[in-house]
């Protein structure tokens, strides 16, 4: 028997790898040039500023990295649990991550670092909501261990493995809708600069209220 991603969890993947791609592209496009979605980046800014002994940016990448840190762990003390699983309590953490997308955006259009602080409390929040499906890593906001696992899955389909095609196509998702909202943001940001956070802020916003209201309303309190 092939398992199937449920649909509210294809939807929900994709709408949220999609927001994220939009948000990195405008930390990149925007006045500090910087990803704000992962931390790879911003840790590699934080040693060389520390080499250079560059106090001001040292102090920027560590806010900065704890920042994400900050909203994993509201995350991680809002959702309490790492794999993913309908019923929890996942319209706080998006809805929490959408005001502060909201909060961010005309900070950021004043160039003031505090703007990206919240952006990254933002991604922070969304990435920790889940980290796992069905065995599958489901990150939403960087992509570096999505290629690494779908390429481990493909080379072990070359080999003649079984690979559950479930996690192959939980990558494929992930990947594919990053990338497609980091070129919706470069586009959006083309015509209205940084104010386009404003669309990942109301897709979150949008998705963490209806997620609420049908939890509250309509799941069997067993589930909640």
């Amino acid at each position: 028997m092939i398992r199937q991603l449920p649909r509210w969890a294809w939807i929900g993947g994709g709408l949220l790898a999609l927001a994220a791609g939009c948000i990195n592209a405008v930390g990149y496009l925007c006045f500090r040039h910087q990803p704000v979605t992962h931390l790879t980046g911003t840790s590699t800014e934080l040693g060389i500023a520390v080499a250079q002994g560059d106090f001001k940016e040292m102090l920027h990448w560590g806010l900065t990295l704890v920042s994400f840190l900050v909203g994993a762990m509201v995350s991680g003390f809002i959702v309490e649990q790492r794999t993913l699983q309908l019923g929890r309590r996942y319209g706080v953490v998006l809805t929490l991550e959408s005001l502060l997308l909201f909060a961010a955006t005309p900070l950021i259009h004043d160039a003031k670092d505090l703007g990206l602080y919240l952006a990254t409390a933002a991604c922070g929040l969304q990435n920790a909501m889940v980290s796992t499906y069905s065995g599958a890593a489901l990150r939403t906001t960087h992509v570096s261990g999505i290629f690494t696992d779908l390429g481990i899955y493909l080379g072990q389909r070359l080999r003649g493995v079984n690979v559950d095609m479930l996690r192959i196509h939980i990558c494929v998702l992930v990947a594919s809708h990053f990338i497609i909202g980091a070129m919706l943001g470069a586009l959006g940001y083309a015509y209205m600069q940084e104010r386009v956070l404003l669309v990942p802020a109301v897709l979150t916003g949008v998705v963490g209220v209806g997620y609420a209201i049908y939890r509250h309303f309509f799941l069997p309190r067993s589930v909640q």
